[in-house]
């Protein structure tokens, strides 16, 4: 099931504002655009999201949370599978 950027916000009480502002700055390249260009979130993304706003409220920054995710995307890591970040 996809969830718009409305239905994220919602769920993850992060507003939409910041979760653009997040996808603009590389944090969320993993979401998908569907037609007319709108972000399409999946359960696993909102996953994502909120393991960014955990990374968030322990005070990495966020050029330090586009690093962990490239880390992560370059290891194609999926939820569950356990990864050390240095």
């Amino acid at each position: 099931m996809a969830y718009s950027i409305g239905q994220v916000a919602e769920k993850t009480g992060l507003s939409s504002y910041t979760l653009r502002y997040y996808d603009k700055e590389g944090l969320m390249p993993f979401v998908h655009r569907g037609n007319g260009g709108r972000r399409e979130f999946t359960e696993n993304d909102m996953d994502f999201v909120d393991l960014i706003s955990c990374l968030k409220e322990t005070g990495m920054s966020l050029k330090e949370i586009r690093d962990f995710v490239k880390y992560v995307n370059g290891r194609q890591y999926y939820f569950g599978r356990t990864i050390s970040y240095v």
